[in-house]
């Protein structure tokens, strides 16, 4: 885990570098470059493709004038952080778009096209992964002020990014790109789906290095990853009392808390604690549900008195662990998952035989491995009261949706669209031979 990789000071030469400072400057500059250029290049519709980058610039200058330094006044370092996990993000997002525009140009297609249909594609999958995640986690998020509150929804380099919303975030903002661009959606479709499972194989790293998307307690020692104090896993950990050697039943949130289970070989064993007891009390605070219970763990000694329907017991530590227990590393079992899709997909698509059965094998293949990786993952709960977790539920709705879309792709000639390098191809479609 390595959360902060360093800190952008607030000023530099006497000026700030957030809002209205070095950044806008930057940015100003780089944007009527980035504009200019486009304009004066020699292909077709240079003016329109350059005015299509207009809006999405200005909704970066928007971010560094007024997002970012609302984001530097959540940190009291006198400056910025710079996440882990916001660079991973960066990186994939980078890796992504080189990768799909080197596919690009390999089939005919301006690799121009994708550069510009990135700018849109990125902004909404962010969007759209911030925004389920907000929806998912919202008692997480309100704080003593408004502007607290926004700035806690805006700061997504801290992670809270959830795959699945920006899949549909950036499905929706591509198909309208693409629609009114007059683009065909099938095959661009393929040729980004490698893309987007290269981005989220780098950008798990990120997950790894910011603590969050956690696997359950493993016993398998060269599989096991410890995090330190400060990290999510360690403070799930000692809220459901499992660095004391015990476990609360997660399945009665709104019940009396009961003992789900208890280690071997720990304190909470030895202090004769056993499955199965309801918690009455933690340190002489009343446990009425698993929240009162957590929030006593949380704040108790390393000394902890559980009173429970089978009499009180005490568990004693000198002091409790440096790192959390070892756990699944989820975020790398996860990240060699979409490597080998994004390597099977490359493999896949110059034997394709009809448009879109790329994207459609994405569709079906990852749900499928989401749902398994999710078995092992426990910071997300059931949900509905179904037993499986928001993430396995729209898995399975993915599934539905793609196995819907193969039915179509199957009912289509076996031909492939052709590309050229018009910014707007109309080559007809060729038969494969």
């Amino acid at each position: 885990m390595l959360r902060d990789l360093f800190l952008i000071p607030h000023q530099w030469m006497g000026l700030t570098l957030f809002g209205f400072g070095w950044l806008l400057i930057a940015w100003a500059i780089g944007s009527v470059a980035l504009l200019t250029w486009l304009w004066r290049h020699p292909r077709q519709n240079a003016a329109s493709e350059a005015l299509s980058y207009l809006p999405v610039l200005l909704v970066f200058g928007a971010v560094i004038a007024w997002v970012l330094p609302l984001l530097e006044k959540n940190f009291t370092g006198g400056g910025l952080p710079i996440r882990g996990y916001g660079v991973m993000l960066l990186i994939a997002v980078v890796a992504g778009v080189v990768l799909a525009a080197r596919q690009a140009a390999r089939v005919g297609l301006n690799p121009d096209i994708i550069y510009s249909f990135a700018f849109w594609v990125f902004v909404a999958g962010i969007v759209g992964a911030r925004a389920f995640f907000v929806i998912q986690y919202w008692d997480q998020f309100p704080r003593a002020t408004t502007l607290q509150t926004i700035g806690a929804i805006l700061n997504v380099t801290e992670g809270g990014l959830v795959v699945y919303g920006s899949l549909i975030g950036a499905m929706l903002a591509g198909t309208a790109y693409l629609y009114v661009h007059r683009l065909p959606v099938l095959p661009i479709a393929d040729l980004i789906a490698p893309s987007l499972l290269l981005g989220l194989a780098i950008g798990r790293i990120g997950c790894l290095l910011n603590g969050c998307c956690y696997g359950g307690l493993c016993d398998t020692p060269w599989l096991g990853v410890r995090f330190p104090a400060t990290s999510p896993v360690y403070e799930r950990q000692l809220a459901q009392g499992e660095l004391y050697g015990f476990r609360l039943d997660e399945g009665r949130p709104n019940q009396q808390p009961r003992i789900a289970d208890v280690r071997p070989d720990t304190a909470a064993e030895a202090a004769g604690l056993q499955a199965g007891m309801t918690v009455l009390a933690i340190n002489g605070y009343p446990a009425k549900t698993a929240a009162h219970a957590a929030r006593a763990l949380v704040e108790a000694n390393p000394t902890v008195v559980i009173e429970t329907d089978q009499g009180a017991f005490t568990i004693f530590q000198t002091s409790l662990p440096a790192r959390s227990l070892p756990v699944h590393a989820t975020q790398i079992y996860s990240s060699i998952n979409a490597a080998l899709m994004c390597l099977l997909l490359w493999a896949y698509y110059p034997l394709r035989r009809r448009d879109g059965e790329v994207f459609a094998a994405m569709l079906l293949l990852y749900p499928f491995t989401r749902i398994l990786l999710e078995a092992i993952r426990v910071d997300e709960g059931g949900k509905f009261g179904t037993g499986l977790s928001i993430s396995q539920l729209v898995s399975l709705a993915l599934i539905a949706v793609s196995i819907a879309l193969w039915a179509y792709i199957l009912r289509q000639p076996a031909n492939r669209y052709t590309f050229s390098d018009d910014p707007l191809p109309t080559i007809p479609k060729e038969t494969d031979g």
